[in-house]
């Protein structure tokens, strides 16, 4: 995954980058907040790991501001030293959907990160099935992200709740088991 690093603190912000940079994710780094925004109106960054406490803008500000912009989800995770329950709060009341408190602890991120990596499929999944589907205007089958063509019925099956029973609506009896039964 691409990550933002926003982190005022050098040696802070070093070693979560090549923490992340080990575990295979590709890396953009800031000092703040106001850095970290005028990043994100050039280039699309799913995950941002932002301190709290910053100069210019903190965490909880431009996650307010990413929060408040149209387009693609961005999973914020707080790094911070604070580390009470009203922090917490103030921090998932503003948008941050994960919190790390320091010192960083590898695991720890490694795990969010996975959380992250799965919250932002699991989106994708679901506006893949609220948009437009690539579907065959012969057969009727869907091609998926893998473009593997199935069938409708699959491909949602396989990406929803949803099952499906088959019937014979009305116009389609008159069309094809009619004349069928006329035939006979």
């Amino acid at each position: 995954m691409h990550i933002l690093v926003v982190e005022d603190e050098s040696v802070t912000r070093e070693v979560l980058k090549r923490l992340l940079i080990a575990a295979g994710h590709e890396v953009t780094e800031t000092s703040d907040g106001a850095e970290a925004w005028n990043v994100l109106q050039s280039i699309r960054i799913p995950v941002v790991i932002s301190d709290w406490e910053m100069p210019e803008m903190e965490g909880l500000d431009l996650c307010r501001r990413i929060r408040g912009r149209a387009g693609e989800y961005t999973y914020f995770i707080m790094l911070t030293a604070k580390s009470g329950r009203a922090e917490y709060l103030e921090a998932m009341d503003g948008g941050v959907d994960d919190f790390l408190v320091k010192p960083l602890d590898a695991v720890d991120l490694q795990c969010r990160l996975r959380v992250a990596e799965r919250i932002l499929g699991l989106r994708k999944e679901v506006q893949q099935l609220e948009g437009l589907l690539p579907i065959c205007t012969y057969c009727k089958r869907i091609r998926d992200d893998m473009d593997h063509w199935t069938s409708i019925e699959t491909y949602i099956e396989q990406r929803s709740r949803a099952e499906f029973s088959h019937g014979i609506c009305p116009d389609c009896y008159k069309k094809h088991i009619e004349p069928e039964f006329n035939r006979l």
